[in-house]
C-alpha cells in the first residue's frame, strides 16, 4: 500500500510540474507573439489614448508669452535669438528698448522690428492645444472693430513659395539693407526739463541711425519735431561731460570724445529742455 501511495503521489506531482511547465511556456509564447500586454488590457487604453493624456501645464514653457504671461497670440519670433512672444507684446516692447526681453541680446541697433518674423506653425500648435483660444481671439477682434465702426480685416492667405530661381532672386533682392552712408547709430536719452518749458510729447523711439555728416543742429531739429516743442524751449545736447554746439558733426563728436561716449556700439547723446534766454528778456 505504501508503495502504491508513493507512486500515486509521485505521478500526481509530475503531472502538476508538467501542467506548470506548459502554462509557463504558453504564457511566454502568448506574450512574445505580438499580442497586447496584460497592462494595456487591464487599463483598457490603447497607445493613442495614452499619448493624448498629457498635462497642458507641461507645455506652458513653450506656448506662453514671457511678457504678458498669457498664451501666444500671433506668435512672433526674434531672428537673432529665436525667442518668441505675442506680436503686440514684442512690438510695444521695442518702442523703448532694442534688446530681447528674455535674453537681453541686442536685436538691432536702431530698428529691432526688422528682425522679427511671424511663426504661423507655432501659432497653429497653440490653437490646437488650448481649447477655444482661437475662437475667443477672433470674437475679441470682431467686437473691437465693430465697436469702433471699422471694417473687420479679412485673414491674410499665405503666399505660395517662389517656384523658379528667378523669382527667389527677386525676393532676396528686396531684403532691407542699411545704406552705407548711415554710419552712426544714436541713443537719445532724456535727462529732464526745466519748469516752464511747457508740455511736450515723449519720444517713442530713442534709437536713430544717421549719417556721420549730420550735425548737432540736425539732431536738435529732429527732437523739436518729434517732441512738438514750443519755440521758447531750448534743447541742450550733451555727450559725456561736453555740452555740444550746433555746428559739430556726429563724426567729429565720436572721434573727439571716443569710446567713453559709446554704449553697445551706439553714440549716446543726452538732451535736456530749458527756457530760452530770449524768452526771459
Amino acid at each position: 500500500m505504501e508503495g502504491d501511495v508513493s507512486s500515486v503521489l509521485s505521478s500526481s506531482s509530475a503531472e502538476e510540474e508538467l501542467e506548470v511547465g506548459v502554462s509557463v511556456a504558453a504564457e511566454f509564447e502568448f506574450e512574445g507573439s505580438g499580442y497586447p500586454s496584460s497592462d494595456n488590457e487591464a487599463t483598457g487604453l490603447d497607445e493613442e489614448e495614452i499619448e493624448r493624456m498629457i498635462n497642458l501645464s507641461e507645455l506652458n514653457a513653450y506656448i506662453l508669452c514671457s511678457i504678458c504671461k498669457g498664451y501666444l497670440i500671433d506668435a512672433t519670433t526674434i531672428t537673432e535669438c529665436l525667442h518668441t512672444f505675442c506680436k503686440s507684446c514684442i512690438v510695444k516692447h521695442f518702442y523703448y528698448s532694442n534688446r530681447c526681453p528674455k535674453c537681453n541680446i541686442i536685436v538691432h541697433q536702431t530698428q529691432p522690428l526688422y528682425n522679427i518674423r511671424l511663426d504661423r506653425q507655432l501659432q497653429d500648435i497653440v490653437y490646437k492645444l488650448v481649447v477655444n483660444l482661437e475662437d475667443r481671439e477672433k470674437k475679441k477682434m470682431y467686437d473691437f472693430y465693430k465697436e469702433r465702426g471699422l471694417e473687420v480685416p479679412k485673414p491674410v492667405a499665405p503666399q505660395p513659395a517662389a517656384a523658379s530661381r528667378s523669382k527667389s532672386r527677386k525676393v532676396l533682392g528686396a531684403v532691407f539693407r542699411i545704406p552705407p552712408e548711415l554710419d552712426i547709430s544714436l541713443l537719445l536719452e532724456f535727462i529732464g526739463a526745466e519748469e516752464g518749458t511747457g508740455s511736450f510729447k515723449p519720444l517713442e523711439k530713442k534709437f536713430v541711425r544717421v549719417s556721420g555728416e549730420a550735425t548737432i543742429g540736425h539732431v536738435e531739429k529732429f527732437l523739436r519735431r518729434k517732441l512738438e516743442l514750443n519755440p521758447v524751449c531750448q534743447v541742450d545736447i550733451i555727450c559725456g561731460d561736453h555740452l555740444l554746439e550746433n555746428y559739430q558733426t556726429l563724426r567729429e563728436v565720436h572721434h573727439a570724445i571716443g569710446h567713453s561716449a559709446m554704449q553697445d556700439s551706439l553714440l549716446v547723446l543726452h538732451y535736456g529742455l530749458v527756457l530760452s534766454p530770449l524768452s526771459l528778456t
